[in-house]
């Protein structure tokens, strides 16, 4: 019970990053440019720790089937639930600017953003819960990349909500529930998880390592690269090799 509450806790101090970002995208007029290079910064340490934490992890438990169809499953079921929710309302749910829909112009639509926020937080949840499956310490890289790249998803979404017209409460509502989901995915991944073989391990892992990476091509880069243009790429290389570093540090 106690390895639960702990990764629980790591999951809670990762997703309380969106209220990190949130206050500072509500509350300040943060430059786009600035978000951006922000979203940039944080899509390359989420790539760095896909790579490098949860790809290789998987393939040292189960091998290539296993990652590899993992991976496509999770890529696959993400972008199912991504269509669906982007046709509610929900596809610039990460963007800054003036492109979310108001509740007025398409009912529903804070629905969508909800759930939305849901799909893209849960994945790095689980992940965080099951790093410490085997009495192993949580991995410092995941929790770094899911804590980095969390504060401008906060900050962009809320930037945008406001722009919208959603309230302040609406928008520190959705971030707190989604905070608190988020350390429960983390208890579920490490509570549930335990019991399962090392090839159906390395096939989870793969999942979210799938569902990360497709959010990460879906709905943070095409953020970054709209306002930051070609500082986008530079920045996401640095957000990648501070990742790389903190793995290899950590190892």
């Amino acid at each position: 019970m106690a390895g639960a509450l702990i990764a629980g806790g790591w999951g809670l101090f990762a997703g309380a990053a969106l209220l990190v970002g949130a206050a500072v995208g509500t509350l300040f007029r943060v430059p786009a440019q600035w978000i951006a290079l922000v979203m940039a910064f944080g899509s390359g340490v989420l790539i760095s720790a896909v790579s490098f934490e949860l790809v290789d992890e998987a393939y040292r438990q189960g091998g290539v089937l296993p990652t590899a169809a993992g991976a496509v499953a999770g890529a696959s079921a993400y972008t199912v639930a991504n269509v669906y929710l982007a046709r509610r309302g929900a596809r610039h749910r990460k963007r800054s600017g003036a492109r979310q829909p108001s509740e007025a112009a398409q009912p529903g639509s804070g629905n969508a953003i909800a759930l939305g926020a849901l799909l893209d937080g849960i994945p790095e949840s689980v992940v965080i819960g099951t790093s410490l499956l085997g009495g192993g310490n949580v991995g410092l890289a995941t929790v770094v990349a899911v804590f980095i790249s969390n504060v401008p998803e906060g900050m962009a979404s809320a930037a945008g909500m406001k722009r919208a017209g959603r309230s302040r409460a609406y928008v520190f509502t959705l971030w707190s529930v989604i905070a608190g989901v988020s350390g429960l995915a983390a208890l579920a991944g490490y509570a549930f998880l335990g019991g399962v073989s090392g090839t159906w391990m390395a096939a989870i892992t793969a999942v979210a390592a799938g569902a990360i990476l497709a959010m990460v091509a879906d709905t943070m880069i095409p953020e970054a690269f709209e306002e930051a243009h070609l500082l986008a790429g530079l920045t996401t290389v640095l957000g990648f090799l501070t990742a790389f570093v903190l793995s290899r540090a950590a190892a």
